[in-house]
């Protein structure tokens, strides 16, 4: 099962994999940790990653980078709109109001949703943690800011359904950032909370969170961001200050030419580092317009000048972070920066202004991401056993609900469900009084972001028919899932049938409009500890208070009371009988089922397309290598393996075919190299054969040689360890050497009579075949191992004789009084009969006690 973590950036990407030994961050094929996040369509096929990167100069129009900036957005956003200006590529406005990427692909004009051409992106990704782990990758954990709307969230999800991967969890860029400084955190304490603040300063975008630490779990208190404020913005200071430079000194317009603003445009970036680390630094770039070349020199004083307004911004999330906290400089312990932006020493002096603190880096700047959301995974997964750490993220938005009531009048109601900072994941039901089907609406409360969308989705609840004819009571369960998508769950048609054996007392209350909402406990996260038992809002309560008096309903405290409670006091008076209610969704924006699969599809062929047009070249590269390779061959070592005309005539059929390759031959196909290939190996592998033969056929005579010369000597030799094997058995080893040996020579002189460019007679798998035979003829007879001696019967109760030593005579027992009674030296076998033994017992004892 994968592990695998996704930092999508807005302009480079990083991938994570967890190990038994931990987490680590995957190289491309360059070997390098970050690949860019440019999709770039040629003629044929398409280049993604780093290839995209390379491919990004030569074909600007079709080079399509910063998706992210595009994902799920109007295209009439203002901030769309300005990020526009800057690219070199084409975006209308879709017949959803969407955009539409408009790009140049196999020979025609086509258009890409920005959630195909993420899909794109993240399919790159898959391959690269494949090549690292040698398995399919699906499970995944996938990061993405914490400003995402519910659309844009959503469209993620497309986007790696699209891409065959399967999210276990989207997880906010801030929230992966404190889970990988955390983790990893020995001496957090146990009761006090260590408060510390994450500065996230991106390409695009700039997030700010404060996160509380205790021993085993973090707590998000606080979000806040800047959706334009990143390392681009100091980038896009330098390009314009230089091209109204140039324009001045130099004539040139780089705004008339899409190559010259990206060469630019990286040239400003690469100045950008060289500022951070140097007070001033210059600028050269050869040819970039007309012919010109150009120069500039820039001090980091004026730098920052030029780059004044987008550091006013820099304060604003920093200001609202730590109110939406309610906390002070003074209450934060430490300050972290992470992110590609936050190596710009302005930025590092406001936040130390502000924070009153110096901010530490005590994690990559540019992988903490990638590597959070690897441990969210292996946390999510069954695979791996990560230390206990419970992960309290919350929601940066606030959700409502809204409907018509169901009088006369038709009055809007709303009531806020998931307030700001809700936990994730969680889910609220809500009671409703209905005679028919009514709709409820999704909707952002109180954002105070004016591109956020207010309402997010519609949902339909019904048809359905109460048995008594009166307003059925439907119990609704709204869900904000570990993704932070929101949406109706389920809902269902309470029914009470009344048992005639318990009476019931009651007050005999008509039913009438309401709408009560409880609290249900969301199955706890097992990765993140999440608690998501939540009480009800007072806000709540005096929304529904208002709308639940105007219809007759409950007063608050019985609407406080949990539906659950009403039914267990009744479950003896009264049955519930439950039925499922059908619930239509309706996402404004989001990506219907049908066209998610037409996706799909187009994903499989393009990508069937780009691997058949990356074999297709290993093709021609290896008919182009060939050629090269033999034609050096034949020059060198192959020269005389090959008659002089027929080597002059394949000389003539590579240059025939070298020529092809550059001209009619520029553009075929995979089989057209297949068979051209096939065609010069025909001529050439005859000649390489030779050339083998030739260079393996000493070793080969001398290990032959050496078994003969082995098997002989040992059959003619007088040593002991021969003399059991018989005569006749010797003779036959004899003559079999002197077959092969007569067989190597004949053969020999048949070879020296040949050249070097005729077929060799004296075959190496020969020799080896005949080697092979005479060890297996031989071997055999010369290692039969000696017959082992027969056995001889022992005495009963004497011990066996040892070998080669010869038992003393029997003494009589007058013999053995005599002396000393010690038993026989010199190797000799006493023997001694029990009748003895039995007698001697008691004089030792004797003597003993004595």
């Amino acid at each position: 099962m994968s592990v695998v973590g996704f930092d999508l950036g807005n302009e480079s990407c990083i991938v994570a994999v967890a190990r038994q030994r931990g987490i680590d961050v995957v190289l491309n094929e360059e070997s390098k940790r970050e690949t860019p996040a440019i999709v770039c369509f040629g003629d044929k096929q398409r280049f993604i990653g780093t290839a995209g990167a390379a491919s990004s100069t030569m074909n600007p129009k079709n080079s399509i980078s910063q998706i992210k900036r595009l994902l799920g957005r109007k295209f009439s956003d203002p901030e769309l709109q300005s990020d526009l200006a800057s690219f070199p590529f084409r975006v209308t406005e879709g017949p959803d109001g969407f955009p539409l990427v408009h790009v140049r692909f196999l020979g025609e004009e086509r258009t890409f949703t920005p959630t195909q051409l993420l899909a794109m992106v993240l399919s790159n990704l898959k391959v690269i943690a494949e090549g690292n782990l040698n398995a399919a990758v699906s499970d995944c954990c996938i990061g993405i800011p914490v400003y995402f709307t519910d659309l844009q969230r959503r469209a993620v999800l497309d986007a790696a359904n699209i891409a065959g991967l399967k999210p276990l969890r989207l997880f906010h860029e801030t929230t992966a950032t404190a889970l990988a400084y955390g983790i990893y955190k020995t001496d957090l304490p146990d009761h006090d909370q260590l408060n510390v603040a994450f500065v996230d300063v991106g390409h695009a975008s700039m997030q700010v969170s404060i996160v509380g630490f205790k021993k085993g779990q973090l707590k998000m208190l606080s979000h806040a961001y800047d959706r334009s404020l990143g390392g681009r913005d100091f980038d896009e200071a330098l390009f314009k200050h230089f091209a109204a430079k140039f324009k001045e000194e130099y004539n040139i317009d780089v705004y008339q030419n899409a190559r010259a603003c990206i060469r630019l445009r990286v040239a400003c970036e690469k100045l950008k580092k060289v500022l951070s680390a140097n007070p001033e630094a210059p600028l050269n770039i050869e040819c970039l317009m007309d012919e010109k070349d150009v120069r500039g020199f820039i001090k980091r004083e004026e730098f920052e000048q030029i780059s004044t307004s987008v550091l006013e911004r820099v304060k604003g999330p920093l200001e609202k972070a730590l109110a939406e906290a309610s906390f002070t400089t003074e209450d934060l312990h430490f300050v972290e920066v992470v992110g590609s932006g936050s190596r710009v020493p302005a930025i590092i002096k406001i936040i130390t202004e502000f924070f009153g603190k110096e901010p530490r880096r005590t994690m990559n700047a540019s992988e903490c991401v990638a590597r959070g959301c690897a441990l969210q995974c292996a946390m999510l997964s069954p695979t791996f056993k990560v230390r206990e750490f419970q992960v309290n993220d919350g929601f940066p938005f606030s959700i409502a609900l809204s409907w018509k009531s169901d009088s006369q009048d038709g009055a809007p109601q709303q009531t806020l469900v998931f307030p700001k900072g809700n936990a994730i994941p969680s889910t609220k039901a809500l009671t409703f009084y209905r005679s028919s089907a009514f709709e409820v609406d999704v909707l952002y409360m109180d954002t105070g972001d004016a591109q956020i969308t207010q309402k997010i989705s519609t949902y339909t609840i019904g048809p359905f028919q109460p048995s008594k004819g009166e307003k059925a009571k439907l119990k609704v369960k709204v869900r904000l899932n570990i993704h932070g998508i929101v949406g109706v769950d389920s809902a269902l048609m309470l029914e009470e049938e009344e048992d005639v054996e318990v009476p019931v007392s009651s007050t005999n209350e008509a039913p009438k409009e309401a709408t009560k909402m409880d609290t249900d406990d969301a199955p706890s996260d097992p990765a993140s500890g999440t608690d998501v038992n939540m009480q009800e809002p007072k806000s709540a309560d005096t929304t529904e208070g208002a709308s639940a008096a105007e219809n007759g309903a409950q007063d608050p405290e019985e609407r406080s009371v949990p539906m659950e409670t009403d039914a267990k006091v009744e479950t003896s008076k009264k049955k519930v009988k439950k039925t499922n209610v059908l619930v239509h969704e309706l996402v404004y924006g989001a990506l219907a089922a049908a066209d998610l699969q037409k996706a799909i599809e187009k994903e499989y062929e393009m990508a069937l397309q780009d691997r058949v047009m990356e074999e297709t070249k290993e093709k021609k590269n290896a008919v182009e290598a060939y050629v090269y390779d033999m034609r050096n061959k034949l020059y060198d070592k192959y020269s005389d393996f090959e008659a002089p005309t027929e080597k002059e005539v394949f000389i003539a059929k590579l240059q025939e075919v070298e020529d092809w390759l550059y001209e009619d031959g520029e553009d075929e196909t995979k089989g057209v190299y297949i068979a051209k290939l096939e065609e010069l190996k025909k001529i050439g592998d005859p000649i390489e054969a030779r050339f083998k033969e030739w260079a393996e056929r000493a070793s080969a005579v001398s290990v032959l040689e050496y078994c003969i010369k082995s098997f002989r000597e040992a059959a003619l030799s007088s040593d002991q360890k021969y003399d059991h094997i018989d005569i006749a058995d010797k003779q036959k080893v004899i003559n079999e050497c002197s077959e092969a040996e007569n067989w190597l020579r004949e053969r020999e002189q048949q070879q020296e009579a040949l050249p070097k460019h005729a077929n060799p007679v004296l075959l190496v798998s020969d020799l080896r075949k005949k080697a092979e035979t005479l060890d297996r003829f031989c071997k055999p007879i010369m290692t039969k191992p000696k017959p082992a001696p027969k056995p001889q019967t022992p005495l009963p109760q004497t011990p066996p004789p040892q070998p080669e030593t010869q038992a003393p005579e029997p003494q009589t027992p007058e013999q053995q009084q005599n002396g000393d009674g010690e038993p026989a030296s010199e190797g000799g076998v006493q023997e001694t009969s029990s009748e003895q033994m039995d007698m001697d017992k008691p004089e030792n004892s004797a003597d003993a006690g004595a």
